[in-house]
């Protein structure tokens, strides 16, 4: 254990135990053979299958609300295997959601419960939850002919000029006030790398209005922790299901304590009848103004109870979407108040323009997201300058130095390009700089076998 006296250095194990199952699958799959295969296993069965599981939710055992709330022929699937499925899906869900509501007594409310019985609750809700996730396989043999496809929502320009004026002018967030949401804390689970607990608290945005959820993994013997609020991918829900490669375990065995936000409409924030991020997908552009600005307010909130519990240095950071929110949310937040600016930021398969991420990579394509908004009286032109208002400055949020990202030359979802134009625009050191011959997918998973991003940010961030 290194022991400083400099009280906002990082305190962090010299060796960090090697967790040896997530390390062979850095080595079997942290290639860049695995991005196309993702890419199939995304377009082809997730997020059909997805669809369908969550028009599942939407009917309960019923066939015929199956079919209106999937938008389906009634005579597309065989209807007794339909049947069964849906009667497969709503038992494993209504297991989910006792585990859930115990879960919720015993982190939150009046339970007894001990530290052993808070463990054992956790697990059991998160095994629950990974299988209920699991039922999208039932729906496997409706994706043999023609997989449904997500279906464009997009509000007129006059609605999302009501919203956010005819300029996207409010998208200037005038509404953060970092001190003004009360938090609750949850009871925590021990872990051999820390103590892992959960934070929730009202959205401070009235467009999502919703109960904000957070992990917190704090390591074990450091005092005054730095922090750094950590975003995630779209899709993607670390509470919900096992196997994910989570780059806040490495984290917080260099000493920080993670606080990993839930973005908008994932995990316990999803809406009944739809899956993880799927609003957001449907609405272009207005389910990214909604999400961005939403998840900027909150994690200001977040930062606010961050420096309130700790005079470490804090950082913002996150993977593809939570990249992407992290540096909208260092500049946004920072401009309003400077006692919540970052220390630093930690970018990891991020992109320089959202018109890149949206129009130009494979995301939309990947998802089956219709682009097509111009039925809704869009023009490409008008959306493109709405969203480049989500667009990071010029000038970077921090200090360059401070500033630690990681790119991959083949990454065709946030596309390489753009993420290298923006880190030279800010200038960034090279030494800070990590670009590999990697993709977006497989990214996540060579980090685990070379975690030298994380170790050069543990750097960076020393001595702050």
């Amino acid at each position: 254990m290194l022991v400083t006296d400099q009280p906002h250095a990082i305190q962090y194990n010299a060796r960090p135990r090697r967790n040896w199952g997530r390390t062979l699958k850095g080595y079997a799959f942290g290639w860049a053979w695995f991005d196309p295969v993702s890419s199939w296993a995304l377009r082809r069965l997730f997020v059909p299958s997805s669809l369908l599981w969550a028009a599942a939710e939407q009917a309960g055992t019923s066939v015929e609300h199956f079919f209106d709330a999937a938008q389906l022929p009634k005579k597309s699937a065989n209807e007794k295997k339909l049947a069964e499925a849906l009667i497969q899906t709503a038992s494993v869900r209504a297991i989910a959601q006792k585990k859930e509501a115990e879960w919720q007594q015993a982190f939150f409310g009046n339970s007894t419960a001990g530290p052993d019985a808070r463990r054992e609750i956790e697990a059991s809700r998160y095994a629950a939850s990974h299988a209920y996730n699991l039922t999208r396989r039932h729906f496997g043999f409706m994706l043999r002919s023609d997989p449904p496809k997500i279906k464009s929502q997009t509000q007129s320009p006059e609605e999302i000029a009501a919203i956010y004026g005819s300029q996207f002018e409010h998208l200037s967030l005038n509404g953060i006030a970092g001190g003004s949401t009360e938090i609750e804390v949850s009871k925590s689970v021990e872990r051999a790398a820390g103590v892992d607990y959960w934070l929730r608290f009202q959205s401070p945005s009235a467009l999502l209005g919703d109960t904000v959820y957070a992990r917190v993994l704090e390591p074990h013997g450091v005092k005054n922790p730095p922090t750094i609020i950590f975003g995630h991918g779209i899709c993607i829900e670390f509470d919900h299901w096992r196997g994910l490669i989570d780059e806040a375990r490495t984290l917080r065995a260099e000493g920080f304590r993670v606080i990993r936000p839930v973005a908008p409409w994932h995990g316990r924030r999803r809406p009944l009848g739809s899956f993880g991020g799927q609003p957001m997908m449907t609405r272009i552009p207005g389910g990214l103004f909604d999400a961005f600005t939403g998840a900027a307010q909150e994690w200001a909130v977040i930062a606010n109870w961050a420096r309130q519990t700790s005079s470490g240095p804090l950082a913002y950071g996150g993977t593809s979407l939570g990249a992407l929110i992290a540096q909208f949310a260092a500049e946004k937040i920072g401009e309003r108040d400077a006692r919540l600016r970052a220390d630093g930021l930690f970018l990891i398969t991020h992109s320089g323009r959202m018109t890149d991420a949206t129009f130009h990579g494979d995301m939309a394509n990947l998802l089956g997201v219709d682009l097509n908004a111009e039925q809704q009286g869009w023009s490409r032109e008008r959306i493109e300058a709405g969203l480049g208002l989500l667009d990071p400055a010029l000038l970077p949020a921090v200090d360059p130095k401070r500033i630690v990202t990681v790119l991959g030359k083949r990454d065709r979802i946030t596309p390489y390009a753009s993420g290298l134009s923006l880190i030279d625009s800010w200038g960034v050191p090279d030494e800070n700089r990590f670009v590999w011959d990697r993709g977006h997918f497989s990214m996540p998973l060579t980090m685990i076998r070379n975690p030298a991003p994380v170790a050069r940010f543990r750097e960076v961030m020393t001595g702050l």
